[in-house]
C-alpha cells in the first residue's frame, strides 16, 4: 500500500501516453521522417515542463517524500557526451519504434513483442553499469 501512489502515477502516465498517441509507431515514424510536428510538440512540452519544475524546485528548496531537501547537482558542460548519447538513444528508439517510457505502455496495449526490447534495454543498462568507469565521460 506504501507504493500505491507510484502505481497510480504509472497508470495515469500510460493513459496519457496512449491517448496522446505518443506510443503510436506511425507517429514515431512520422517524426523520424520529419513529416509531422505532433511528437516534437509532445517532447517540447515535456522539456518546457521539466525546466519549469526544476527551476521551481531550486528556487523554493522543495523537499522530497521523506522530507529531505532535493539537491540537484550541476552536470559537466560539453557537447560530445550529449551528442553521442543522443545518437545512440535515437538509433535505439528508431530501431525499436519506442523509447523507454512507452515501451511498457505498448506491452500494456498487447504488443508483447516489446518484452524482447525491454529485456535488451535492461541488458544494455546493466552492461553500461559495468563499463561506465572505463568509458570516457
Amino acid at each position: 500500500m506504501k507504493y500505491f501512489r507510484f502505481l497510480l502515477i504509472g497508470f495515469v502516465f500510460g493513459i496519457v501516453m496512449y491517448k496522446s498517441q505518443a506510443v503510436s509507431w506511425y507517429r514515431i515514424y512520422e517524426m523520424f521522417r520529419f513529416e509531422s510536428f505532433h511528437m516534437y510538440g509532445i517532447i517540447m512540452s515535456a522539456v518546457v515542463l521539466g525546466v519549469v519544475l526544476v527551476a521551481l524546485i531550486k528556487k523554493t528548496g522543495a523537499k522530497g517524500f521523506k522530507n529531505t531537501v532535493i539537491n540537484i547537482t550541476p552536470k559537466e558542460k560539453g557537447v560530445k557526451r550529449y551528442l553521442f548519447g543522443g545518437i545512440i538513444f535515437g538509433l535505439g528508439w528508431a530501431l525499436a519504434g519506442a523509447c523507454p517510457g512507452p515501451m511498457f505502455v505498448l506491452v500494456g496495449t498487447g504488443a508483447v513483442s516489446l518484452l524482447v526490447v525491454i529485456a535488451f534495454a535492461t541488458l544494455g543498462t546493466f552492461v553500461y553499469g559495468l563499463l561506465k568507469d572505463k568509458l570516457p565521460h
